[in-house]
């Protein structure tokens, strides 16, 4: 199989001639009378970054890392599939884009996504609905169809309105990439630009199920599979032994197994190292975790392994070999992509767009946001261990600055997690009071953290639920008079509206 990079350099010198090869950072295939740049997204499936995934991955280090930018604080706002791929494209939280979760009915209403798009886009699409109705809104795609999403010897894709088509004993990244140069081929000889999306499945887990992927059918989880030419790599790769490694079976042969998970992770990603070319963006739709917090491999809890993910741009403009330090999140992709193309944003994005060129901040400009809501609903599902499901629906708030940098959450159990970054970097220590009041001398920037608590819970209250800050504001009660009073009666304010 023909490496991504190699192939797509010899097709751009095939299709845009020497500019191509020396002039990266310059769009591909503009027409002369459409100065809109392409842009092209890869979007991986459950890629960690703090597991240091990206540092295995020379390609990717060397097209993107070292000519474009790197988001270093970016997370996503859910830590799972559908409902952050959906946030990422319309720029909108979960609880505004109503896909809540993985399975219907809690998934109704998906935006239509436009142009180009190859690969995974969402569960429950399966080789007996894709076609009750079509998935409109691409001038091209195809997609992988359930129940073979996830079995990366066996995958079944379904290209526009044709019938699907199976690759059994090909791997499935492989037979992706072959489609993703394809539209890439035709796309660049059209006038009009294009956002191409390419979605692999790895590095998720190998499913193996009789039906839709769902908590009802019966799976089988397994690590992901290696192509043959990369299974010699990484021989004595292991999860890194951080401080919050901690497996819930302490024992040798738990500990090896999810090494093993880790190595099979990083073999899988080896076919997604990268591109030459245009726009670049690269990113994952959620981290994972792998024996940190007594947690089997899996995904949606609130924990950085699983809401911090790689986020790469390179591009016309784009900062090379720079890291960006400034919090951004996927709901602030879309918003990124509209200025890229150089459209008006859209009233509804609850993002804003990324900085793309290294400016420093002057005085008296307003500064980027410092929160990430985080929320999520629905089933939680190991992925390794006991395949036990779990309902674990959480609103937390994830807040990064110079001057502090705190998480915290409330599950619907009611229980409660503060953590100060700061000092405890690998969430270890959970600072909401215990009911017998034993912490509560405890202080975050001098602050008692009751206080902290009470603050952040009321940012919580409003992030919730949030439809932008002009919404809220709207439904607000107003400051109003009844009548005229010489003087403020403390006991008296019934002439007051809005203000008590």
């Amino acid at each position: 199989m023909r490496g991504f990079s190699l192939t797509l350099t010899g097709l751009l010198a095939a299709t845009s001639g020497a500019a191509a090869a020396s002039q990266l950072q310059q769009p591909l295939g503009v027409s002369a009378t459409d100065s809109r740049p392409n842009i092209i997204l890869t979007l991986t499936d459950d890629q960690d970054l703090l597991m240091d995934s990206i540092n295995n991955m020379p390609e990717l280090n060397h097209h993107l890392r070292e000519k474009g930018t790197f988001y270093r604080n970016h997370f996503v706002t859910t830590a799972i599939c559908c409902l952050s791929r959906a946030s990422l494209l319309t720029g909108r939280l979960a609880h505004n884009t109503n896909i809540t979760d993985v399975n219907p009915p809690y998934g109704e209403g998906v935006s239509k996504f436009n142009t180009l798009y190859t690969g995974k886009i969402f569960n429950a699409h399966t080789v007996d609905n894709y076609n009750t109705p079509f998935i409109n809104g691409f001038n091209a795609s195809d997609f992988l169809l359930d129940p073979y999403t996830y079995s990366y010897l066996n995958a079944t894709f379904q290209r526009n309105h044709d019938v699907p088509v199976s690759y059994e004993g090909q791997y499935s990244t492989d037979v992706l990439v072959d489609k993703s140069l394809g539209f890439l081929h035709d796309a660049v000889h059209e006038a009009s630009p294009f956002f191409l999306t390419i979605a692999p499945l790895a590095p998720h887990s190998n499913v193996q199920s009789n039906g839709p992927i769902d908590p009802q059918s019966p799976l089988k989880i397994t690590a992901p599979p290696a192509a043959a030419r990369h299974q010699h790599l990484f021989p004595d790769a292991q999860v890194p032994r951080t401080l919050n490694f901690n497996p819930d079976e302490l024992n040798d042969s738990n500990i090896e197994h999810n090494d093993h998970f880790y190595r099979q992770r990083l073999r899988a990603l080896q076919p997604n190292d990268i591109l030459d070319n245009t726009y670049i963006v690269y990113t994952s739709d959620n981290g994972y975790h792998l024996s940190q917090h007594r947690l089997q491999a899996g995904k949606e809890c609130g924990f950085e392994e699983d809401i911090r993910v790689p986020f790469f741009i390179r591009g016309p403009g784009v900062a090379a070999n720079h890291t960006e330090k400034a919090v951004t999140t996927h709901i602030d992709f879309a918003p990124t992509l509209f200025e890229m193309a150089g459209l008006p944003l859209r009233s509804d994005f609850d993002g804003v767009p990324m900085p793309l060129h290294h400016v420093v901040q002057g005085p008296g400009e307003k500064a980027r946001h410092e929160h990430v809501t985080v929320e999520f609903w629905g089933i939680a599902i190991p992925e390794s261990g006991s395949l036990d499901a779990e309902i674990p629906p959480t609103y937390a708030v994830r807040i990064h600055s110079t001057d502090y940098d705190l998480y915290y959450s409330v599950w619907c159990s009611n229980e409660h997690q503060l953590y100060d970054l700061k000092t405890d970097p690998y969430e270890l220590n959970n600072l909401y009071p215990d009911p017998t009041g034993l912490q509560t001398e405890t202080t975050i920037l001098g602050y008692p953290v009751t206080q902290v608590i009470n603050r952040l819970d009321a940012l919580l209250l409003v992030l919730k639920s949030y439809q932008g800050f002009d919404a809220f504001y709207y439904h607000q009660k107003k400051v109003s008079y009844s009548r005229c009073e010489y003087g403020y009666l403390v006991d008296d304010r019934s002439h007051l509206s809005g203000w008590y």
